[in-house]
């Protein structure tokens, strides 16, 4: 079929509407189709491919696996440049980079002022101490603003998803202090990849990429009139670091690791030497000429 005749065909589709329906969702879907129908068309895409493709997204959506596959096409870095772009038009600039998400984030971790300890004794690694402060664009540090950190165990597995780790381990809200600083003690976090059996690891095989997750912790920074900050840093050294699947590696969130030794340690409760990061956080204003930071979807409750 020729693009006449299958503008034709769309605009026979579109003209069965009975009622006004949702202006935003007719523009996108409307797009969305039309653009599928031409892919259909110059790929020459067969019924069989076409509904091996459908049930290969039945199969994702029961496994849970949409937010992984998200991340590993491009869509949430993508996502995460047009609000920087928008961001950088109405003049604010000079805040930390953000990152993606991912899904696995739980709400509800417990609260702490100012330092909180992230793993319940039982998790493998080398001890870390991570902190810094966290300030507004103008250089002044910001009190009380709200720090959650969300990172994988020595397997690669997050609590809540991984039954067999305690609640809300490696999972914390920390507020800052009168001087705007936050700490927390864990252990350093180890890279990982996505699920060797699932339909993320199965489209990337087709694709002829790896699934593989640089080590790196994942952050929520908010405060009142600043956006809310999405981010993660990534550890140092780490063989995937700038070959990330999901692309989330940017540049200004890989901070140094330093070995600290045992004369440092009493001061943080540790009885050897440790691993130090510092890292400071800088949020941008808000405006009400953006639309807002922060992302509605769905997201886990512990």
């Amino acid at each position: 079929m020729n693009k006449e005749s299958i503008d034709a065909l769309l605009k026979k589709i579109n003209d069965t509407s009975t009622g006004a329906g949702n202006p935003r969702a007719k523009q996108v879907v409307n797009r969305i189709v039309r653009d599928l129908f031409y892919t259909i068309e110059d790929l020459d895409v067969t019924p069989d491919e076409f509904w091996s493709a459908l049930n290969y997204l039945t199969q994702a959506g029961q496994s849970g696996e949409y937010g992984l596959i998200a991340a590993g096409l491009g869509f949430e870095h993508f996502l995460d440049l047009r609000m920087d772009e928008a961001e950088a038009k109405a003049g604010l600039t000079g805040g930390t980079p953000r990152t993606v998400e991912g899904p696995l984030y739980v709400a509800g971790a417990p609260r702490s002022e100012g330092h909180a300890k992230l793993d319940d004794g039982t998790t493998p690694g080398e001890p870390l101490i991570m902190g810094g402060r966290v300030y507004d664009d103008g250089g002044q540090p910001i009190v009380g603003a709200v720090v959650e950190v969300w990172h994988a165990n020595h397997l690669g597995n997050y609590s809540y998803f991984d039954k067999s780790q305690a609640p809300f381990n490696l999972r914390r809200t920390i507020v800052t202090d009168s001087e705007g600083k936050y700490s927390f003690q864990s252990v350093v976090p180890v890279g990982y990849s996505v699920p060797p059996e699932g339909q993320t690891k199965q489209l990337l095989d087709l694709l002829g990429r790896h699934g593989n997750r640089p080590a790196h912790i994942h952050f929520f920074i908010s405060a009142p009139g600043h956006r809310k900050l999405t981010t993660q840093i990534n550890i140092a050294g780490d063989p995937y670091l700038w070959d990330d699947f999901a692309f989330a590696t940017r540049d200004g969130l890989v901070p140094p690791m330093r070995k600290a030794e045992a004369d440092e340690a009493g001061q943080f409760g540790l009885d050897g030497p440790f691993q130090k990061i510092d890292f400071d956080f800088t949020l941008l204003r808000d405006s009400t000429s953006l639309r807002t930071s922060e992302v509605d979807r769905i997201r886990a409750e512990g």
